[in-house]
């Protein structure tokens, strides 16, 4: 008797990571979202890899190393020894969000390097977090003393100061000034392991978007509604890829959805003259 066995898809298999807040592998997960580029990708093999870094930055340094000392270690093998630092000629490349890639080029963009500079400091004991800071992903510390906020392009501390200057575009820009303005501590708070794999699919969302690469995107918002399968917005893009792409049912069955749960947004009405099109153009 032949037994067979179903290999699961990469969806599937990313779908497996994500079901559960507790238990989230967020190396893993940020690592199999270059599975839709690299088909042959061997995830596992990645994690070695970082294993591997990890071995290599622990032999540097004795078990009783205090928290600081054990930072600057790290700093110095991330950032000067092996070289990562953000892509600056080619910052919208899709590559930048793919953690091979960012391994073997040492290029990336703030939250895969700091996906991959976060593994490593919780794997000497640090107690690193990501921060969904707006238009900059940043890490942070918790250090006996007190807290570090970290630019993870280039290692730099940032004080209260720098991270208050770099909000203020962002706060213009949102009419959060005067009576509206909020504390910086909102600001830094710790992103989940979800919120992360988020911000870098919705990165490479807009990559695809920019370029209207339909199919590339269509990957990308089926991960994103596994990922968050009650963002109605993301239904509502994957239809309006569908429809880009000439796929009218999909696009209709992922719009309908988006209009069953967002009663009151602005562009119901949009969205229902468009269903109306696709239904024409595919009769």
């Amino acid at each position: 008797m032949s037994l067979s066995y179903s290999v699961p898809t990469a969806l599937e298999y990313f779908a497996a990571l994500v079901q559960s807040d507790e238990h989230f592998p967020l190396l893993e997960a940020a690592a199999s979202l270059a599975q839709d580029e690299y088909i042959d990708l061997d995830v596992q093999q990645l994690l070695g890899d970082v294993d591997q870094l990890l071995a290599r930055l622990q032999r540097r340094m004795p078990a009783d190393a205090p928290a600081l000392q054990r930072l600057r270690t790290l700093n110095q093998f991330f950032f000067t020894d092996l070289g990562f630092a953000g892509n600056v000629n080619n910052y919208y490349d899709p590559e930048n969000s793919y953690l091979n890639a960012v391994l073997r080029t040492r290029r990336g963009i703030p939250i895969s390097l700091a996906v991959l500079w976060m593994e490593l400091a919780q794997g000497l004991g640090l107690q690193a977090r990501g921060i969904a800071f707006p238009g900059h992903f940043m890490v942070k510390v918790l250090l006996p003393k007190g807290q570090v906020v970290m630019d993870p392009v280039s290692g730099q501390s940032l004080s209260r100061e720098d991270l208050s200057e770099r909000l203020e575009p962002y706060k213009r820009q949102s009419g959060l000034v005067d009576d509206y303005d909020v504390p910086l501590g909102l600001y830094l708070q710790a992103a989940t392991p979800r919120d992360i794999i988020a911000r870098m699919l919705r990165n490479l969302k807009e990559v695809h978007r920019t370029q209207e690469d339909w199919q590339r995107l269509i990957s990308v918002q089926d991960r994103l509604i596994v990922l968050l399968p009650q963002a109605w917005s993301e239904w509502r893009d994957r239809g309006l890829a569908h429809a880009e792409r000439g796929n009218v049912a999909q696009a209709v069955a992922d719009l309908q959805t988006y209009l069953a749960h967002v009663e009151d947004g602005l562009d119901v009405a949009a969205i229902a003259d468009r269903i109306s099109t696709l239904r024409s153009a595919g009769s």
